[in-house]
């Protein structure tokens, strides 16, 4: 059954107030089409989760979209350094942050996996980051307590990759970060890719299937989907579209930050589809 849609119709799909996982890593294959959809449908208090973040998180602070976020890390390192929108919603109280690591964002979306309220994790005890956020429990199997995470179960994944069939089979070429973990913790799951292929494409080589089409509920194509993020094989990150959003980000409003999608986006992601 085709699972194919519209990328209007996939975003509107998503609740205000609604958890999102995103994919991708930095300013590798994150979900920027839908990222920019979101905005446009100025979807609001939504929560944010992913391990390490930059223009995706960013943008959506920016533009006034989120309420909370389960992060370790968000910035546009060596590249440009501080995530700026990120940090002013941070200071004025606009986003809540509930601050990770990258293993215990790891270890809360294990959790949601496996069923269970939380996962042990090595490591925390006696770091900033515990005291009353995590808690110790008694280890049951000789003396001492292990710090644990709770589960961290996304309303919605969102995951953009190279390639994906119309039943949702998406294939992911290069690193796949934590995309098929968060597939896997979330209640749905949606898909951008930048090209579709047929699924006898896709079942010749099964094994390079990163998720599977049952955790799909939707799938677009979306040529040039992570830009001005990289995707492997594709496209590498657009360092000058980076340059001018961080340079307007400076100052931005969320009326800038959309002024900024409506005339960078639609002008320059053709150059990152140009480069294929």
């Amino acid at each position: 059954m085709s699972k194919v849609s519209s990328l209007a119709a996939a975003i509107a799909a998503i609740p205000d107030g609604s958890s999102i996982a995103l994919g991708g890593n930095t300013l590798h294959r994150s979900p920027s089409t839908a990222v920019h959809e979101l905005i446009r449908q100025d979807k609001r208090e939504l929560t944010l989760i992913k391990t390490a973040g930059a223009y995706d998180i960013d943008v959506l602070c920016g533009a006034g979209c989120v309420a909370r976020l389960i992060v370790a890390y968000v910035g546009f390192e060596n590249l440009r350094g501080m995530a700026l929108r990120f940090r002013s919603a941070i200071e004025t109280g606009q986003v809540h942050l509930e601050e990770h690591t990258c293993a215990s964002v790891i270890a809360g979306l294990r959790a949601a996996v496996q069923g269970i309220p939380f996962m042990p994790l090595a490591g925390m005890t006696g770091t900033d980051l515990a005291p009353g956020r995590f808690h110790a429990v008694a280890n049951p199997y000789g003396g001492g307590e292990v710090m644990t995470i709770p589960a961290i179960r996304p309303d919605w994944a969102i995951v953009h990759v190279q390639e994906a069939d119309s039943e949702g089979n998406a294939r992911i070429l290069g690193t796949t970060f934590e995309d098929a973990l968060i597939a896997r913790a979330a209640r749905h799951v949606f898909v951008t890719c930048e090209k579709l292929v047929s699924g006898a494409e896709l079942a010749r080589q099964p094994e390079l299937t990163t998720i599977p089409a049952f955790q799909v509920d939707a799938v677009v194509e979306a040529p040039g989907g992570a830009w001005p993020a990289s995707c492997a094989g594709y496209y590498n990150i657009d360092e000058a579209a980076i340059g001018r959003y961080y340079e307007m980000a400076a100052q931005a409003t969320p009326e800038h930050i959309r002024a900024f999608i409506a005339e960078q986006v639609e002008a320059n992601q053709c150059a990152a589809v140009g480069a294929r």
